[in-house]
C-alpha cells in the first residue's frame, strides 16, 4: 500500500472533480437550485488539492461544506436583491393576477364575506369595508389575502 500512496496523492484532486461533475449532473435531473453551487464548490476544492496536495481530508471536507453553504446562501441573497425579470410576473401566483380585475358578484354576502365565480373557479370573497354586498353588485379586486379576494364595490 505504501507504493500506492504517492500515486493516490497525485490524483486526489480528481476525486473532487468527478464529484463536481456528478453534482452538476444532479442539478440537471433533480429539482432545486443548489447542486450547481455544490458542484462548483467541489471543483474549487479539487483545485485547492491540486495546488496543495498535502491538505488533509478533514480540511477538504470542511472547505467543501463552507464553500457550498456560502455559495448557496450568497446566490439566494443575490436573487432576492436582483429578481429575474419576466413578462408574466404572476404566472405562478394565480390569485395575484386578479388584483384590479372587475367582477360581478354571483351571491349575496353575509357578514362582509361571500363566494363568487371567477372564470371557472369559485373564490372566497370579502368586502374591504366589511359591508354586505348583494348579488349582481359590480366590484373590483383590490387585494388578495391567502385564498380570499378582497373587493370593493364600484359604481
Amino acid at each position: 500500500m505504501s507504493d500506492l500512496k504517492p500515486i493516490l496523492d497525485e490524483i486526489a484532486f480528481w476525486h473532487w472533480w468527478i464529484f463536481a461533475v456528478v453534482l452538476v449532473a444532479a442539478e440537471a435531473v433533480l429539482p432545486g437550485a443548489f447542486f450547481l453551487w455544490m458542484g462548483i464548490s467541489a471543483a474549487l476544492v479539487g483545485i485547492a488539492v491540486l495546488v496543495a496536495p498535502d491538505l488533509g481530508w478533514e480540511i477538504q471536507w470542511i472547505a467543501f461544506a463552507l464553500i457550498s453553504v456560502g455559495s448557496v446562501v450568497g446566490w439566494r441573497a443575490y436573487l432576492r436583491k436582483h429578481p429575474t425579470e419576466t413578462d408574466e410576473p404572476t404566472l405562478n401566483k394565480r390569485s395575484e393576477g386578479y388584483v384590479g380585475r372587475r367582477l360581478t358578484l354571483s351571491q349575496d354576502f353575509q357578514n362582509g364575506a361571500g363566494r363568487t365565480k371567477v372564470d371557472d373557479t369559485i373564490w372566497n370573497v370579502e368586502d374591504a369595508d366589511g359591508t354586505d354586498l348583494t348579488e349582481g353588485t359590480k366590484v373590483q379586486v383590490t387585494a388578495v389575502r391567502d385564498t380570499v379576494l378582497v373587493v370593493r364595490a364600484i359604481d
